[in-house]
């Protein structure tokens, strides 16, 4: 099993089948491996730093398949999601590169099926199956690896969140955006007690504009 590969990034594109593909140089040998967009997004061919990707090896009768992430509680949390029954590779890729980490480990914690259900492919039968599934084993993974996730049940109405939503969208973000701002303001414990929808929208476009700045 590889575990991890350090090498150069030589090119960074996508395939037929709209896969992310990195090619890394590892003493002279280029490995073909498969990463979610958000990895993508992090990285530049100008970079000359060698580069650590955490890898999956994945053997079909046909093919072998390198799936590679940032970190190695990234690469973690997606075999836990494929050793869920229906959850593929392409559907555990799509979770971790719409939610990211923190906010998909949280999701499933806390049995928030409407914050799964963002993901493509996933309906709420799928995520009521990775939640019942993955929520006792992911509570106690989290505490070894160290990803911290809030459990307060003081946690935003879905009103509430679809609100926020539905003005930023109309405000032009987008909804990796939104999910990042939505995750982020989550955390204020000040915010939780407060169900006044105005405030909620003023601190996600605070949070936003801070970001981009």
């Amino acid at each position: 099993m590889i575990n991890y590969l350090k090498g150069k990034i030589i090119e960074i594109v996508k395939n037929t089948n709209n896969r992310i593909i990195l090619i890394l140089e590892v003493n002279e040998i280029g490995y073909e491996i498969q990463i979610p967009s958000r990895l993508a997004r992090q990285l530049s061919t100008d970079n000359l730093e060698t580069l650590q990707i955490f890898t999956h090896l994945q053997i079909h009768e046909d093919r072998q398949t390198l799936y590679g992430f940032a970190s190695a509680a990234e690469r973690d949390l997606f075999r836990q999601l494929i050793s869920v029954s229906g959850i593929g590779t392409q559907l555990a890729i799509a979770l971790i590169d719409t939610l990211g980490l923190e906010e998909l480990v949280q999701a499933i914690v806390t049995g928030n099926l409407k914050t799964l259900s963002k993901t493509p492919g996933v309906g709420v039968k799928t995520a009521e199956r990775i939640a019942l599934e993955l929520k006792t084993k992911l509570a106690q993974w989290r505490q070894i690896v160290g990803v911290t996730v809030s459990t307060s049940s003081a946690i935003p109405s879905a009103e509430i969140i679809e609100d926020v939503e539905m003005t930023l969208l109309a405000l032009g973000y987008t909804n990796e955006e939104i999910n990042q701002a939505l995750s982020a303001i989550s955390q204020d414990n000040q915010l939780l007690k407060n169900r006044q929808v105005e405030e909620w929208i003023r601190s996600a476009i605070a949070w936003l504009s801070n970001e981009s700045s």
